[in-house]
């Protein structure tokens, strides 16, 4: 059902696809995981590797999983799932479990991370690099209302190990 392409054959509008489509990013392995919606976040080329960039405010769920575990992955779906994008972003998985009220079918890349059966389009990554969001070094204070309790993203970036695209969901 899926299969390994480059990252160089993706053709979609990343701010299409990250701000519009959104994504989950989902941290850890089949026994102990958790994922999480997003509409924050880019892809690129930096210290010449294909990576990706994500951002997750301390105190979600997901932030624990991605602190403890060196991988994580990035899912994007078909408009017709995204009732299940709305569900993961609005409950968290302390307490609820996300993938049995959604439907969600896990699946494990080789090297143990998790991903969904219904994505259509996959980024496995390794974290490379991490930073917290510095209000001190917004150049357009515009950017502080982001932020009314302060609880500013740590920022993660992460070279893409692979790319999986769903050959039925596309």
């Amino acid at each position: 059902m899926f299969k390994e392409i480059s990252v160089n054959k993706i053709e979609e509008n990343p701010f299409h696809l990250i701000g519009k489509q959104w994504m989950l990013i989902t941290a850890g392995g089949p026994d102990s995981f958790n994922t999480m919606t997003a509409a924050w976040g880019g892809f690129g080329y930096l210290w010449n590797l294909p990576v990706t960039s994500i951002f997750i405010r301390p105190q979600r769920y997901t932030f624990e999983f991605t602190e403890k575990n060196d991988f994580y992955t990035l899912s994007f779906f078909e408009k017709k799932h995204k009732n299940i994008l709305t569900y993961c972003g609005t409950h968290s998985g302390k307490d609820y479990n996300k993938t049995k009220d959604t439907g969600l079918v896990l699946l494990e890349t080789d090297l143990g991370n998790i991903y969904f059966e219904q994505a259509r389009l996959v980024f496995e990554c390794k974290k490379l690099y991490y930073d917290d969001i510095k209000p001190e070094h917004f150049a357009d204070r515009l950017i502080q209302r982001n932020y009314p309790k302060k609880d500013y993203h740590r920022m993660y970036i992460g070279k893409v190990m692979k790319c999986l695209v769903n050959e039925d969901e596309t």
